[in-house]
């Protein structure tokens, strides 16, 4: 009868060198400190302050609290939209992205309220105007042609904040 034999096998040598580097997941244009993301915060700075100088500038808009509510959320918009700007600007700067998930939970938490608050304001001054211009026919009496722009830009700045919320909490939630 035969057994098994077992023969010795030399084992390779140990590679000296040092492991490879980690490979890094590429950035996504649009993620906080690549220039999607400035791309995307300038639109959106430039879209929230339009609406907010076209708004500021009627001399009737206190009268309505939707206006007045979207002077403040496009206000808002614009001074948060501008100091992520400036912090991308300085992430490119010294070329580095934003992968802290303290800084990356800041971004999706602070997009996702001012973009609630724009788009809730926007819907609430679009409400008002659609009410003023077609169902009171009080065009001629009002800036409704600047109420609608300051809107129109103000659901402009909307569709610019959506991504940078959807991609911030999307890098947050597949960590």
């Amino acid at each position: 009868m035969s057994g098994p034999a077992v023969h010795p096998v030399e084992a390779p040598a140990p590679l000296t060198e040092a492991a490879p580097a980690r490979v890094r997941m590429k950035d996504v244009q649009g993620m906080a400190g690549t220039t999607g993301a400035l791309f995307l915060r300038l639109c959106q700075f430039v879209f929230a302050a339009v609406s907010l100088c076209v708004m500021a500038t009627t001399s009737d808009f206190p009268s309505v609290t939707a206006f007045r509510y979207l002077v403040a959320a496009v206000g808002l918009q614009t001074i948060w939209s501008l100091s992520l700007a400036l912090t991308d600007v300085y992430a490119l700067l010294v070329r580095r992205s934003f992968r802290n998930i303290g800084a990356v939970s800041f971004f999706a938490i602070g997009d996702g309220v001012t973009s609630t608050l724009t788009f809730a304001a926007a819907c609430a001054s679009a409400g008002i105007t659609v009410l003023i211009g077609n169902d009171l026919d009080k065009c001629d009496l009002n800036h409704c042609t600047r109420f609608m722009s300051a809107t129109a830009m103000a659901f402009l700045s909307w569709f610019a904040v959506s991504p940078s919320f959807l991609l911030n909490f999307w890098c947050l939630a597949s960590r």
